[in-house]
């Protein structure tokens, strides 16, 4: 892997977006230099499929090929993630197998200073220090600089108030720059985890954004939170990544739960209580580390054995 800072000034990403321009106005001052992978695992890590969606709607705007795949046979349980079946408009059926990808530009320019990498695919069910090696070993020979994570979790959060977005980092530089956390976090863990030590071992710094779900509404997809990991991944990466459809179906879905709400007393009281809240926590007495204890009480609950697909009750 290159040498190199892993900091620069805006620099040119080597990602195409053929319906939209990179806006600079929102850009940041600093952003990760060279090439960044970005990734994203449906799962344990991935409470309303906010973060796979939100790389999937990435790589749906972009150019990209895929480049990498794992082997499924050797880290995946068919019993526990199973096989889709789909037909297609001729009325052909096929099976859909769940695994790892990574994908990059389908073409890169001569003058790009970086390009934007992505991984997508399925929490494995099996051998994962030598997945997270086999992964490692992909961004060596792509030369990535920098990994960022993207997860979601379900928590005490109300719908009708911003997302709230967990960002955190080993790496000094990385913290300082992008104001980020470092997370006290003892406990269970998801396969970011792993990847993300592995990848520290080589000198690979990560980032993780990780965005509140509300547990009330944990059930896919979850559109605000995928466009709140949306905005803070432009931040890290230096990007303006399009929204298609995304602010519609947000607002949309804000909608929908609110008239829910309407009907149910005892949920609308609930929500009220998580407002109050919420509203303490944003207060400008209150510090980040509220929204950092939120998400360590998260993973506990995950650590209790407690579903994805389950609401969590006071």
């Amino acid at each position: 892997m290159k040498a190199g800072p892993i900091l620069d000034r805006r620099g040119r990403r080597d990602v195409r977006f053929p319906d939209i321009e990179p806006n600079a106005e929102i850009l940041p001052m600093n952003v990760i230099t060279g090439n960044v992978l970005v990734v994203a695992f449906e799962g344990w890590n991935d409470a309303g499929d906010a973060a796979s969606g939100a790389l999937r709607l990435v790589k749906d705007a972009g150019e990209y090929v895929p480049l990498f795949a794992v082997d499924a046979e050797q880290y995946y349980d068919f019993q526990y993630t199973r096989p889709l079946l789909s037909i297609g408009e001729d009325g052909r059926r096929s099976l859909s197998w769940p695994g790892t990808q990574i994908f990059g530009p389908a073409e890169t320019s001569v003058d790009a200073e970086s390009a934007l990498y992505l991984m997508i695919g399925t929490e494995p069910s099996r051998s994962w220090k030598s997945f997270a090696a086999e992964v490692v070993d992909a961004m060596l020979a792509i030369d990535i600089s920098a990994v960022v994570f993207l997860g979601a979790m379900l928590a005490d959060v109300p719908h009708t108030r911003p997302i709230s977005i967990f960002a955190s980092s080993e790496n000094g530089e990385l913290r300082n720059s992008f104001e980020l956390e470092r997370s006290s976090y003892e406990g269970p863990v998801g396969i970011l985890s792993v990847i993300g030590e592995a990848a520290q071992k080589v000198g690979i710094p990560a980032v993780s954004i990780w965005a509140s779900v509300p547990h009330y509404v944990h059930n896919a997809p979850s559109p605000k939170a995928m466009l709140a990991l949306l905005e803070k991944l432009e931040e890290v990466v230096g990007l303006a990544i399009p929204r298609g459809d995304l602010v519609e179906e947000a607002e949309e879905w804000e909608r929908g739960i609110d008239a829910l709400a309407a009907d149910d007393e005892e949920m609308a009281a609930y929500i009220a209580q998580l407002e109050q809240a919420r509203d303490t926590v944003d207060s400008p007495e209150a510090s980040g580390e509220a929204i950092a204890q939120e998400f360590e009480r998260y993973l506990r609950r995950r650590g209790d054995g407690r579903s994805g697909e389950e609401p969590w009750r006071p």
